[in-house]
């Protein structure tokens, strides 16, 4: 008897180490957090490091869940360490709805006001609002970074320079005339194939890549215009990769301001950072691609 309780006991110990072929499963993890060179690092890494910068970028994927919620704990995380020094930018809200963005922020308008005049995302309500709800409940500015789109537009249409014609206020809510252009031909490469896949296959390269330039000095120069201490700004990716698109801009208008990208990416695996994302940001929101989306 007592031999076979001892080689019971052998055999449970065994058991800890012993994976019986079809029996093993993963263990299922929402993200993993990288930094430039694909090293993993741990959410209380991430935050002491960003929160040293003048400026944190977060280039998000629209459409994912789990980047949304990260935001919204970085904000949370970011205003425990800086108070009042913070500042929030986005994208999403474009700068002729400040007044009705600040409106609602102090409380002087409502909700159905805000969401009806705010010319909002579609995805509004399942990805953006808890920022806002956030931002309202702690006092937090907001600024709506983004150029109106009639403007974007128009550029996009007609092309950089027939923003000259415009009036003096509505060249208010666009970055000071002329902004710097120069042609970058993997971009345009990349408009004509999103032209070639998508309705418009009469598209202008390079009149897109200028519309996205007048997008992303306006992001710069809101962003320069409202920099006191400390400001998170959330942004498609696309905006801030390999430390381009907005951030030029932004060292053209507020030379010397320090800042940092986190860039959201979705992969098959997400047990190591891909070699073809590492470089283009400081820190990298990995999630899963079979991860749900919002739309």
């Amino acid at each position: 008897m007592k031999m076979i309780n001892k080689l019971r006991l052998l055999w449970g110990f065994l058991c800890i180490f012993i994976v019986v072929p079809g029996t093993s499963q993963t263990q299922p993890e929402a993200y993993r957090l990288y930094d430039g060179k694909g090293r993993a690092v741990d959410y209380d890494q991430l935050v002491k490091t960003i929160a040293k910068v003048d400026v944190v970028f977060i280039g998000e994927i629209h459409n994912c869940v789990i980047t949304h919620w990260l935001e919204l704990k970085l904000l949370d995380s970011l205003y425990k360490i800086h108070g009042k020094k913070l500042k929030v930018g986005m994208e999403m809200f474009e700068s002729d709805n400040q007044l009705v963005l600040d409106e609602y922020l102090h409380g002087q308008i409502t909700g159905d006001r805000f969401e009806e005049e705010m010319r909002l995302w579609p995805n509004y309500s399942t990805d953006y609002a808890s920022l806002i709800s956030y931002a309202r409940d702690h006092n937090i500015p907001i600024v709506a970074t983004n150029i109106p789109r009639r403007y974007a537009t128009a550029v996009k249409e007609h092309g950089l320079s027939y923003l000259d014609s415009f009036s003096i206020e509505a060249k208010a809510y666009m970055a000071p005339l002329p902004i710097h252009f120069q042609t970058n031909e993997s971009v345009e490469q990349g408009f004509v194939l999103m032209g070639l896949m998508g309705k418009n296959k009469n598209v202008n390269p390079r009149q897109i890549a200028e519309a996205q330039a007048i997008k992303d000095a306006t992001m710069a120069w809101r962003i320069a215009k409202n920099l006191q201490e400390k400001f998170i700004h959330f942004n498609g990716n696309f905006h801030t990769d390999n430390h381009e698109g907005i951030i030029p801009y932004l060292l053209q208008y507020k030379p010397e301001t320090t800042f940092m990208v986190v860039r959201a990416v979705r992969q098959e695996n997400i047990l190591r950072l891909e070699d073809e994302y590492k470089g283009i940001a400081d820190f990298y929101i990995c999630v899963p691609e079979d991860m749900t989306i919002s739309y």
